[in-house]
């Protein structure tokens, strides 16, 4: 299996409208990330992708990726849903619904924001979205086995995905007692990381990652939900600790 960044950036991006940081004004390609997202490519090939922000259409276009079999979204803010409409020519393509699984109230909650991707009778050219809720855990899709994690995002419960040895999660601040069993020996852990210092009222910084990387002991710890306040990739990524390293855009990972 494989898993690719397709953004590794805040809600913001970076670079940031109008902000001339160094960051922001940086010419390596690392140091710019569009919205948090992730593609998985199956051992058969199937495509299942994690979160659809408003970056989604220029992702898979960079990245020469020309299918999304299943929707996973780890939550409702804006920055990993509101790309779902730009999947509508992936729909006219197969002429099937995208399957999303999510919980619950997210599932709702995207009924509410692309309510004509739902009605009865629809105009020519909305999208088609099958919904389905996670409940059983772990649960298959397309002969894959995927155990969803409940993560806290200040107070709103979301979720992380975990495929075999590999554990992808985003926005957290808080991982449960309960939920860190299944992040024990694993081969890739990814968890957001928004900024070096000043804490975050929903985001983890990096010595939250620090704790939970002596904590959990994955092989290797991949940083994604970057903000331009963490700083260059060049000179930031060489200071963490030996098993850690910052994610960037079209990284892939085999696993």
């Amino acid at each position: 299996m494989k898993l690719k960044f397709l953004g590794t950036g805040t809600s913001q991006g970076v670079p940031v409208i109008g902000c001339t940081c160094e960051v922001c004004k940086s010419q390596d390609s690392r140091d710019h990330r569009y919205r948090a997202s992730a593609m998985i490519t199956t051992d058969n090939g199937a495509k299942i992708l994690i979160d659809c922000g408003p970056d989604f259409r220029q992702q898979m276009l960079c990245n020469s990726e020309n299918s999304v079999d299943v929707t996973l979204i780890t939550h409702e803010h804006n920055d990993h849903i509101i790309g779902l409409d730009d999947m509508r020519p992936l729909i006219f393509k197969t002429g099937k619904n995208i399957p999303i699984y999510s919980l619950e109230r997210v599932g709702n909650e995207i009924k509410n924001r692309f309510p004509y991707a739902f009605a009865d009778v629809k105009y020519p050219g909305a999208p088609s979205f099958d919904l389905f809720s996670i409940e059983d855990n772990p649960f298959t899709i397309l002969d894959t086995t995927i155990t969803s994690i409940d993560i806290w995002h200040g107070k709103l419960k979301i979720l992380g995905y975990k495929f075999k040895k590999l554990a992808y999660i985003t926005d957290g601040s808080l991982i449960p007692e309960k939920e860190k069993e299944k992040l024990r020996d694993l081969d890739v852990l990814i968890l957001n990381c928004i900024r070096k210092t000043d804490p975050h009222p929903a985001h983890f910084i990096l010595p939250d990652i620090l704790k939970l990387y002596v904590e959990l002991r994955p092989k290797k710890l991949y940083l994604t939900h970057i903000s331009h306040h963490f700083g260059m990739h060049e000179f930031e990524n060489k200071d963490l600790p030996n098993g850690i390293s910052l994610a960037y855009d079209g990284l892939e990972i085999f696993f």
